[in-house]
């Protein structure tokens, strides 16, 4: 424990934790502790002996040594009374571990395997509901990203943010790292900062705290306070601090960000209030209280993390037009699916991905009209028919064998389009408002649990079962490859831009096109419909007319940059260049740097762009572009 700082307080009961009516659940509704939870291959606990159902942290953020210190406080129930507490930690140094009486308790550190880290056993007194785990990080915590002042917008300040999915929040809290596992959670977190002279920013020494939980402010102690009472899974514990502005969107939603694009940032996501009242509408009530989003620096690895009550999301977002906000559309969705009714392992992923993009895109038509979310349905299934051509069999499966496999190996379209379209497959059976009438029941009776994909696979027989008599469930979810049955769509705005593309390529010029109206998904479907054999001097033609390479669109501008790759197209080398040592988003990363590998020169020139740029990107982009270049660390 940090000197100084008194103990956490306890603010949800141990062993049952009471969902308030805040929540919509039914007043006196309770997650109890006594459902078996599913073994996860990918935890060393076990849950079903002894079970962490509330953590409070008190924690210190150390800007200069770049570690998290403090200790957490572990509240448990104990359905076998003389068994050992069993967390997951990795790379964490455990300074001491004592009972409720505060006296040290037995503990041992097995070995650390380099991807799920090591089990901390704590041998238990009779009668202990409570431990505290004091620690502190290592220096190579993976969760955690400290970026230099020169990383963010502002420049005079530092940042730091957590990234928890999915095996990592165990490098930052030693606690039963699975998504079976649900916990309440509070916490009380210091800053050790001291700013440069005349730095102000957005707190006392120039930092604003945030967490995924409900904001409860700044004490008198200096120190920030967080309380989540609903039960969430460890990957959904986040973390961010920096110099952050605040700018309200409506009572229940508003945008964190840094000063200097706060109010760029607010009118870019300012439909949020609509789609929360949308989702609400088509699933039943949102349960979490406030939905705000914080515009994080540009390593963030993903386009945005669900984590409740606050998304984290990229700034490559944020193109000027709001063209982008499907992905806040996704990371709300995720509010009912993923967040309220979670994967219990990652081989049942595609719980929460293919859920949230079936209902992103009921919430885009519900918004934004059924054209716009008919043409992000299309350019999907696009994608996803390019990526089963390269994926082996066994990672097409929805209900994916990830034993002894990383659980990032499962990463791919498949959990979540291949999941949305056995969805979508099984609406166009039984049609939308008896679908509709199902997913309400199926969110509220799983609301605030764990599932495993069997089962799901029994609530359908039982309560959809004209569709599972109609629809090949089990070829759906455990074969490889898409079924016959798949659903296709059509969109006319697509269509007018194959016409346009046909005409280009037939010999009329691009100037004469008539794209004044296009939007970014007509632009992408324009893009990723041109031939393998365009070369260099079309792609020339294509610039000059639309100034692709000065896109501030993102996804344009990484469909562009992976298309001047691919055709030797030079004068985009700059963009290129600029691109990787500024975006830390894997979705862009990886399709270029695959590109740029495909020939010698490339590779040379990716490498060496790759040893400048590593240390910007977040751990979850460097170990896949590790592996797509071979990277060991010395250049290749």
């Amino acid at each position: 424990m940090l000197s100084g700082m008194p103990p956490p307080r306890l603010l949800v009961p141990a062993v049952v934790v009471a969902v308030s009516a805040a929540s919509g659940l039914a007043a006196g509704r309770s997650v109890e502790t006594s459902e078996a939870i599913p073994m996860d291959p990918h935890s060393h606990a076990d849950p079903n002996r002894v079970r962490v159902t509330h953590v409070a942290l008190d924690l210190e953020l150390d800007f200069a040594a770049r570690r998290v210190a403090g200790r957490v406080e572990l509240s448990l129930a104990r359905p076998d009374a003389g068994a050992p507490l069993v967390l997951d930690v990795q790379g964490l140094e455990i300074e001491a571990v004592t009972g409720p009486d505060g006296r040290p308790r037995e503990f041992e550190l097995g070995p650390e395997d380099p991807t799920l880290g090591g089990a901390l056993t704590v041998a238990l007194a009779p009668g202990d509901e409570l431990v505290a785990v004091a620690y502190r990080t290592g220096p190579g915590a993976e969760a955690l990203q400290w970026l230099d002042p020169e990383q963010t917008a502002g420049g005079r300040h530092p940042f730091l943010y957590t990234q928890g999915q999915a095996v990592l929040t165990r490098t930052w809290i030693p606690l039963q790292d699975t998504p079976g596992v649900r916990t309440t959670y509070e916490a009380r977190v210091a800053v050790a900062y001291d700013p440069p002279a005349g730095a102000a920013g957005s707190g006392d020494d120039g930092l604003t705290v945030v967490m995924s939980a409900e904001q409860l402010g700044r004490g008198e102690d200096g120190a920030w306070r967080f309380r989540m009472p609903q039960p969430i899974p460890s990957y959904l514990i986040a973390l961010a601090a920096g110099d952050l502005a605040f700018e309200p969107i409506s009572a229940r939603s508003g945008v964190y960000a840094e000063p200097s694009i706060v109010q760029g940032a607010r009118d870019e996501l300012v439909d949020t209030e609509a789609m929360i009242a949308a989702a609400e509408e088509l699933f039943g009530p949102y349960r979490w209280g406030r939905y705000d989003v914080i515009v994080l620096p540009p390593a963030f690895p993903y386009g945005g993390m669900e984590n409740p009550r606050l998304t984290f999301a990229t700034p490559t977002i944020l193109a000027g037009d709001r063209s982008l906000v499907a992905l806040v559309a996704h990371e709300l969705a995720h509010s009912w699916s993923g967040n309220l009714v979670t994967n219990a392992t990652w081989s049942d992923f595609w719980l929460n991905e293919g859920f949230t993009v079936y209902l992103e895109k009921r919430i885009m038509e519900a918004v934004f009209g059924e054209e716009r979310a008919r043409m992000e349905i299309l350019l999907e299934r696009d994608a996803l028919e390019k990526e089963l051509a390269e994926l082996d069999a066994r990672d097409q499966v929805l209900d994916i064998d990830l034993v002894g496999r990383h659980p990032d190996d499962g990463f791919s379209g498949v959990p979540y389009d291949k999941g949305a379209l056995f969805l979508r497959r099984l609406e166009q059976e039984v049609g939308r408002e008896v679908f509709d009438a199902f997913l309400l029941r199926y969110f509220d009776e799983h609301a605030f649990r764990s599932i495993r994909t069997a089962d799901f696979e029994a609530y359908l027989a039982e309560h959809l079962p004209a569709a599972a008599a109609e629809v090949d469930v089990r070829e759906w979810l455990h074969a490889p490859g898409l079924p016959e049955d798949a659903p296709r769509v059509r969109s006319e705005a697509l269509q007018v831009v194959d016409d346009a593309r046909a005409r280009w390529l037939a010999g009329e010029p691009a100037s004469a096109l008539d794209s004044g109206g296009w939007v970014t998904q007509q632009w992408l479907h324009f893009l990723e419909g041109l031939p393998d054999d365009l070369g260099a001097e079309r792609m020339a033609a294509l610039d000059d007319a639309f100034g692709f390479g000065e896109s501030g669109n993102s996804e344009i501008q990484c469909v562009w940059l992976r298309l001047a790759v691919q055709h030797g197209y030079g004068a985009a080398d700059a963009h290129l260049e600029e691109f990787l040592m500024t975006v830390g988003r894997r979705k862009y990363l990886s399709p270029l740097y695959k590109e740029l590998v495909k020939t010698e020169a490339g590779r040379a020139r990716a490498l060496e762009i790759y040893a400048r740029a590593r240390p910007r990107y977040h751990h979850v982009s460097a170990k896949t572009l590790d592996g797509i270049l071979g990277w060991d660390g010395q250049g290749g």
